[in-house]
C-alpha cells in the first residue's frame, strides 16, 4: 500500500476554487491509479474523478464535470483536485486514494489505499 496525505482543504465562498492536493509515499506512486472522493455528512462516500498511472486518462462523476480537474504530477508524487465554481452541495469531506489495478474506475472497493481527508465546507 501507499500513504496518502491531503491538503489544500478550507473554508471557500460559493462560486470560489480551491486547489486540494495529496502527496503520496511508500510505494511508487506511478503504479497507481488515483482518485478523489468525497463525503457529505449523513451521506455515503462518493466518486469526484479518477486519473489513470500516465495521467494520460481521466474520468470525472456528473455532477463535477467541466468545473474539477484533476492531474498528477508522478515526479513530485501527488495528485491534485483542482475545484471551481464550487457550490453548497461540494460541502463534503474530500479524500484522495489509490488504485493499484488497471485502469480508472469510480468503484470504491478497487481503491486499496486512502488518506485521512480534508474539509472543504462551502458557504453559500
Amino acid at each position: 500500500q501507499v500513504q496518502l496525505v491531503e491538503s489544500g482543504g478550507g473554508l471557500v465562498q460559493a462560486g470560489g476554487s480551491l486547489r486540494l492536493s495529496c502527496a503520496a509515499s511508500g510505494r511508487t506512486f506511478s503504479s497507481y491509479s488515483m482518485g478523489w472522493f468525497r463525503q457529505a455528512p449523513g451521506k455515503e462516500r462518493e466518486f469526484v474523478a479518477a486519473i489513470n498511472k500516465r495521467g494520460s486518462n481521466t474520468y470525472y462523476a456528473d455532477s463535477v464535470k467541466g468545473r474539477f480537474t484533476i492531474s498528477r504530477d508522478n515526479a513530485k508524487n501527488t495528485v491534485f483536485l483542482q475545484m471551481n465554481s464550487l457550490n453548497a452541495e461540494d460541502t463534503a469531506v474530500y479524500y484522495c486514494a489509490a488504485d493499484p489495478s488497471l485502469g480508472i474506475s469510480s468503484t470504491v472497493r478497487r481503491y486499496d489505499s486512502w488518506g485521512q481527508g480534508t474539509q472543504v465546507p462551502v458557504s453559500s
